[in-house]
């Protein structure tokens, strides 16, 4: 039958909102997770033992406990043991930027414990201070090495965005089970054309940012 029918009405409004939604947890999430992940993983580097253990434990339990569960405890948690009702929205927002701090602090962690040692003793004999030594040296060096890693954070959770639809965040996934719910009778092939526009989509979101992790790692790799 074509899928002409997949832009009529407000279907193809609709697809947008959606995909704006998936942008604007992706990006939220992004942007608080490079900024309190590079503090985490500086914290991993602390002198401090016991920093470094509690800063150890909050990233093997974000990493174990899957992030469909962490959505479910908090979204139907806080508001049966603490009557919270925040919006599947904003559950998300704290989900995925929680566990973005994890993983970009430990990409932070490697990429500082990355740099050569004897730089460091350099830099040091040189007479320069912890200061200047992580201005002139560190970050630099630990920027070009984190890059990559953080590009393909971003692209992880944009794909992993889909499962706010679970807790009833109306992003792109959960608009197109509404149009094909909606066409299905009519349309057979409805979820086929439907979720081939999806995959599209994401594709084209991720894809190229995939690739220009991949080129960066090679270049300052080389």
């Amino acid at each position: 039958m074509g899928f002409d029918w997949l832009f009529e009405g407000q279907n193809a409004a609709r697809l947008a909102q959606g995909l704006w939604l998936t942008a604007q947890i992706s990006f939220i999430s992004v942007g608080l997770s490079l900024v309190f992940g590079t503090l985490f993983g500086l914290l991993m580097r602390a002198n401090n033992i016991l920093v470094r253990a509690v800063c150890r434990f909050y990233l093997e339990t974000i990493r174990i406990v899957p992030i469909l569960v962490w959505l479910f405890a908090l979204y139907f948690g806080l508001s049966t043991w603490f009557n919270l009702h925040i919006s599947g929205f904003w559950v998300c927002i704290w989900v995925f930027t929680l566990w973005g701090i994890a993983e970009m602090g430990d990409l932070v962690r490697g990429a500082l414990a990355s740099i050569e040692k004897h730089q460091i003793e350099s830099a040091r004999a040189l007479g320069l201070n912890r200061w200047q030594i992580f201005q002139y040296i560190e970050l630099p060096q630990g920027t070009r090495r984190v890059l990559p890693g953080a590009i393909n954070l971003f692209t992880r959770m944009v794909k992993t965005s889909s499962l706010a639809a679970l807790i009833g965040v109306i992003e792109m996934v959960k608009v197109g089970q509404q149009i094909i719910e909606n066409a299905l009778l009519t349309n057979p092939s409805a979820s086929f054309f439907v979720y081939g526009l999806i995959f599209i989509l994401y594709f084209l979101i991720c894809y190229p940012l995939s690739l220009l992790a991949t080129r960066l790692e090679h270049k300052w790799e080389s």
